[in-house]
Parts: C-alpha cells; sequence; structure tokens
C-alpha cells in the first residue's frame, strides 16, 4: 500500500489528521459492483446515530467498525472516529465523521452501510440536521441508567422532521443502575415510539451489535430513485487540507461525480473542476466515481471552506439542476467575544492562528477591533459557548497563544426612531439613547430535565434569569421536563453550571433559537476615575444593571493598586451612576519631623498636602494594569 507522506519536520493540525493516510491503492475491494454502473442501489444503508452527550455514540461507532472487519483488531483504538485531542479529551463529537462499511447480512447479500458520526452539542444542530438530511434512518441511542434526555428529544424531533426511519437502542445495559423496563417505558411515553423495536445493548463489551446491524440493513429503508438526472449532491461538512485544500463531504441523491467533471455550488454559483472523489473507510480512499445514494468527498480545486457552506447543493456546470436541495440556510453566529493577546506583540501570532482556524471552521468569524485599554485584537462570533470555549482552547493547546477575551454578548436588534432596524454586538454600537426606539434581545426555547426534588430550586434559577415557563410534563415518578423561554444573554455563562449543581448532575438541558423579544435593555458603562472604560461596557437589562455593577466595581477595587490620589470606580448608565467604589489613595506622613511645636504647623502641612492631591487627581491618569483586565474578565 503506498502512502503519501509528510515532510519530515512539518507540525500538523489535529483537524488534518483524517487526510494523512490517503489510500491510494485499496487493499481489499469495496462491496462488489460497486465500481460497477450496474449496483443495485437496494443494498446501500444511508444512516446516522444520534444521542444525549455520554450515551455512548462514539463507542457504539468503534463496535460497528470492529464488527464489519472495517478496522483491523491491530488498528482499533477507542473513540477512533474522534480525531481531535479536544474531542478525546471532552468525549464530544465535534466534526461530523462519515465512514463506509461491507456487512454480509444473515440472507447472504453484501451491504454497503454509510454512517456518519454527527456532533451532539446544541452549538453544531444545523451540521446534524444536514447530516440527517443525508441519512435515510438513524439510530437512536439511550443509556439504560440515565433514560431519556433533554437532547434526545431534540435530537429526536431533528430526526422526525427528516422523515428518518428511527431504530431505538438501549445502551449500557450491562451498567448495576441500568432500568429497561423504564427507559422503554420513557421511550414510548416521552418519543412515541414503540417499545418493542427497542434493542438492548452494551457497545463497550459488544452486546447486541448484531441485532443493530441486522435491524440497520432489514428496517432502514434504500435511497429512493432520484427524480432528475442532473447532479445533485448535498454539502453537509466540509474540512481543509493543507495539501489538498477543501476536503467536500457529500451525499449523492441524483447523477454521478468523477473526477474531471464541471461541477457548481448552486447558492454561490461558483464552479470548480473535480480532482478526486472517493469514500472513507474510515480514511479517504480514491474511487473512480460517486453514485447516487453514495457518501463520500469530493476534492476541487477549493481554497478555503468559507466557499463551501454547509446545506448547499453540488450540480453539474454543464447541466445544471432545475432546483436545490431543501433545507439550505446561512449561519450566523449567535455569541460575541473580544479575543485579545496577553502580550500586544503577539497579535500577528493570532491573526495567523485565526486565519487556520477558520480554514476548518467557517461558522467561525473574526474582524480586527482596538481597545484602549487591551490594545489590538478581534471581535469573534461563535455558534454559541461551546464552540467559543472551542475555538478560545484550541488557539491556547494548537498555536500556542495567551489570549484574554471578553464578556460574551450577543446580537440584539435595535429599532431606531427613524424606522430603521440594526443589527449589534458590540456595546460600543449602540447608537445614542435619543436615537432608540426599543432594544430586542434573542430568546432560546430551552427543554429541562431534572430530579423532581429539584423543581422549586430550578424554577427559581428560570426566575432569577428573566425566564418563562411555559409547560410542565412528568417524564415518570422520578423526573419531570420544564419547556420554557429564556433570553440568551441569561444563559451564556454558567446556566447549565448552575442545573448540573443544583441537581447535583442529574439535570439537564437542550435548547433551540427562538423570537426576538422588545425588553428595557441599556448600556451600562464603567469609569475609573471618570473615564469609560470599553472592555468591561456591556448590554444588560435596567433590573440587573446595579447588581452587575456593583460587582464589577468592587472587583476593581480589589485589582488596581491604590494611587497617589483617592480614585472612584463607578458604574454608569447613561449619565447616571448607580454603583460606586473608591480606591483609597496611598498614605504619606507628611507631618513625621516635626516634632513637638503649634499645631497649626501641622495643619499647615495637611492642608499642602490635601492640595496637591486635589490637582493631581484633576489631572492624573489613572494605569490599569493588564493583569487587572485578565483577573476581572477571567472571573467572569
Amino acid at each position: 500500500m503506498s502512502r503519501r507522506r509528510r515532510p519530515a519536520g512539518r507540525g500538523r493540525d489535529d483537524a488534518d489528521a483524517p487526510f494523512l493516510g490517503v489510500e491510494l491503492a485499496p487493499a481489499r475491494a469495496i462491496v462488489p459492483g460497486h465500481t460497477n454502473l450496474d449496483m443495485d442501489r437496494s443494498l446501500t444503508r444511508n444512516f446516522c446515530i444520534i444521542a444525549h452527550v455520554d450515551h455512548g455514540k462514539t463507542t457504539l461507532s468503534d463496535r460497528l467498525l470492529e464488527r464489519t472487519g472495517t478496522i483491523q483488531k491491530r488498528d482499533m483504538q477507542d473513540q477512533l472516529l474522534d480525531s481531535m485531542s479536544l474531542e478525546r479529551e471532552r468525549g464530544i463529537t465535534i466534526k461530523a465523521h462519515p465512514v463506509t462499511m461491507n456487512y454480509r447480512g444473515k440472507d447472504g447479500r453484501d451491504y454497503l452501510l454509510n454512517l456518519i458520526d454527527t456532533p451532539g452539542h446544541v452549538d453544531f444542530s444545523y451540521e446534524v440536521s444536514r447530516s440527517l438530511a443525508a441519512c435515510e434512518g438513524a439510530l437512536l441511542i439511550i443509556d439504560a441508567a440515565q433514560g431519556v434526555e433533554a437532547q434526545t428529544v431534540a435530537n429526536v424531533h431533528l430526526a422526525m422532521q427528516g422523515k428518518l426511519t428511527i431504530i431505538p437502542v438501549i445502551n449500557k445495559i450491562d451498567l448495576p443502575a441500568a432500568d429497561v423496563p423504564s427507559v422503554i417505558h420513557q421511550i414510548e411515553d416521552i418519543l412515541q415510539i414503540p417499545g418493542e423495536e427497542a434493542i438492548l445493548a452494551s457497545a463497550k463489551n459488544g452486546i447486541g451489535i448484531d441485532e443493530i446491524l441486522e435491524a440497520i440493513v432489514s428496517r432502514l429503508p434504500a435511497p429512493v430513485a432520484p427524480a432528475s438526472t442532473s447532479l445533485q449532491a448535498l454539502v453537509y461538512d466540509s474540512v481543509y487540507d493543507a495539501y489538498r485544500g477543501v476536503v467536500t463531504y457529500v451525499r449523492i441523491y441524483a447523477g454521478e461525480l468523477r473526477p474531471g467533471s464541471q461541477i457548481q455550488m448552486m447558492h454561490s454559483r461558483t464552479k470548480y473542476e473535480v480532482k478526486e472523489v472517493g469514500i472513507f473507510t474510515p480514511k479517504p480512499r480514491k474511487q473512480g466515481r460517486l453514485l447516487e445514494g453514495d457518501v463520500g468527498y469530493v476534492i476541487a480545486n477549493i481554497k478555503t471552506t468559507a466557499e463551501v457552506k454547509v446545506g448547499d447543493t453540488i450540480t453539474d456546470a454543464q447541466r445544471p439542476a432545475e432546483s436545490p436541495l431543501p433545507g439550505f440556510k446561512e449561519l450566523h453566529p449567535m455569541v460575541f467575544s473580544g479575543i485579545y493577546p496577553v502580550d500586544t506583540s503577539d497579535f500577528e501570532h493570532l491573526k495567523a492562528a485565526m486565519a487556520k482556524l477558520q480554514l476548518n471552521d467557517s461558522a467561525f468569524v473574526y474582524t480586527p477591533e482596538t481597545s484602549a485599554a487591551l490594545g489590538f485584537g478581534f471581535r469573534c462570533g461563535f455558534l454559541g459557548l461551546l464552540h467559543m470555549e472551542i475555538v478560545q482552547e484550541r488557539l491556547r493547546r494548537e498555536y500556542d497563544m495567551d489570549i484574554i477575551a471578553t464578556y460574551p454578548s450577543v446580537v440584539y436588534q435595535v429599532a431606531k426612531s427613524d424606522g430603521e432596524v440594526i443589527e449589534i454586538s458590540n456595546p460600543a454600537e449602540l447608537p445614542n439613547p435619543s436615537h432608540i426606539e426599543e432594544i430586542r434581545e434573542p430568546t432560546v426555547k430551552a427543554f429541562l430535565m431534572l430530579p423532581n426534588d429539584n423543581m422549586g430550586d430550578i424554577l427559581q434559577l428560570i426566575m432569577d434569569r428573566r425566564g418563562v415557563v411555559h409547560t410542565t410534563e412528568s417524564l415518570d415518578t422520578r423526573r419531570v421536563m420544564l419547556t420554557c423561554e429564556l433570553p440568551l444573554n441569561e444563559i451564556l455563562v454558567d446556566f447549565n453550571d448552575r442545573i448540573k449543581s443544583l441537581t447535583r448532575g442529574y439535570g439537564s438541558m437542550d435548547y433551540e433559537p427562538g423570537p426576538y423579544r422588545a425588553n428595557d435593555m441599556v448600556k451600562m458603562d464603567i469609569l475609573v476615575n471618570g473615564e469609560p472604560i470599553d472592555a468591561f461596557s456591556s448590554i444588560v437589562h435596567r433590573d440587573k444593571a446595579e447588581g452587575r455593577g456593583r460587582q464589577l466595581a468592587l472587583k476593581l477595587k480589589e485589582i488596581i493598586p491604590p494611587q497617589l490620589f483617592s480614585v472612584p470606580v463607578q458604574a454608569a448608565i447613561g449619565g447616571k451612576i448607580i454603583a460606586r467604589e473608591t480606591i483609597r489613595a496611598v498614605g504619606k506622613d507628611v507631618t513625621a519631623k516635626c516634632y513637638g511645636g503649634d499645631i497649626t504647623r501641622k495643619r499647615k502641612l495637611w492642608e499642602k498636602q490635601k492640595e496637591g492631591k486635589k490637582r493631581m487627581k484633576m489631572i492624573g491618569k489613572v494605569n490599569i494594569p493588564q493583569e487587572a483586565f485578565i483577573k476581572v474578565l477571567k472571573a467572569d
């Protein structure tokens, strides 16, 4: 087997990992007839695995690869499809990983199984929906001990909207705390899926794997015959390879893709020439062409993932399809934060690191900005909080950057008095209050699952975060599900942690974007010696402004070192001061040399000192050390 080798001395990004060992000469044939013109489409099954975080989705993928002989025993490792070190460490899937497997069914026929291992976190729900669109069926994994969770419900709704055939799998039946009858009851009551369809399994110990494979070939439908003869291929993901450009993951719905053909993206109208097509086993393997029903990859002369939109349709440039595949939408960032280098001389290094990250993650956006306090940096947009954490962690780990991030904010809609509606993500962009008619904030529809005992604490938490509970459903004798609406900026920082803390780890949350709601939002500035500090400005609800202002002022009082004069630290809304702390002046005993004598002599010196401090306060500047910003922002 010949392999492409990376030149010695070159580093590699984790995201490049799947493409390091491209198999140029197949070690063994793929399903007989796969490259044949007359391939039987009825022997192909396209499916994905959906589950709540940590219910065993990636472990089950490992067992399926092992059982079908796709991976040899000597090459097997845990979390095989999770190539990033972050994915392995956190036990989550960040990028979708496709793989093609061969399976000989009990009927003696050879099947081609295309598995797409999807991300499970809410931040990547659009990628999940596009991955689901590339399939005809889904394995729904439910933990036998934990039962149906918030994300399970959300993923099932997505799968049902996509009209997928669902096979429920109750995993981890070997655990001492497993309660299979209760889980079957939840599947019937909450998900409306017949309990007798559930397969009992333990991915860790290999129990029930044969039954799952038989269910895939017997219960899931084959790809339907295309209505069009023109090429229609759904883009459900893309990654950047340092040597070959963008590798686009596709599902072919109609027509065929082969090297040398001219293709066109239906959204951007850009045209490219196909250099290579292939499938994943799980390493990329070249094929002569991809036919309808196939899941694989396309390499064309595409330079950045920004040119490839997830959900777009690829068609033939000479004979384009009449209409694109449904479901495409532009991805817009939901959460914004400023990212600055701790050492200002690292700005160019940070800029290069972000450009490399964006090659692999088109949902991540950034624009340069400057701050009087923090210097040069970037305003960055993310899909959600986990996405933000991952980007920041990758900057620190893969690019060795020491960064500081400002308080996260969301995108607000501002209706001006002249009728214009603008979107702002930075408090500095807020127009003059006299020109503002109303400010609308984004909301989310949240599903919370929790034990009955913690109901009171969680309802109090929702009220504190300005949320409204719409419905309450009892799942069983122990748990309840709340459906509520919450402002997005209220759940940004520690909401999920508070739920886990209050429910001792038994609570779970999932959410989906909701509408914008008009509310009494104001811009709060932090003034140090009368000067506004832009790094601490934020848009908050009027009722919450005073509490947050006091908290920040107190924190700054503790961190900013004493000056030669007393320094006021204030929180202000417009011209109104809502909170104040004072940093004391450094004391100097000017009467130390006065031994005895008239008291008026001492008073003269004290008055002189007082006048000097007054003059200094008028012209003095307070230098806030960089460490102060780091401590305050990291504390937030």
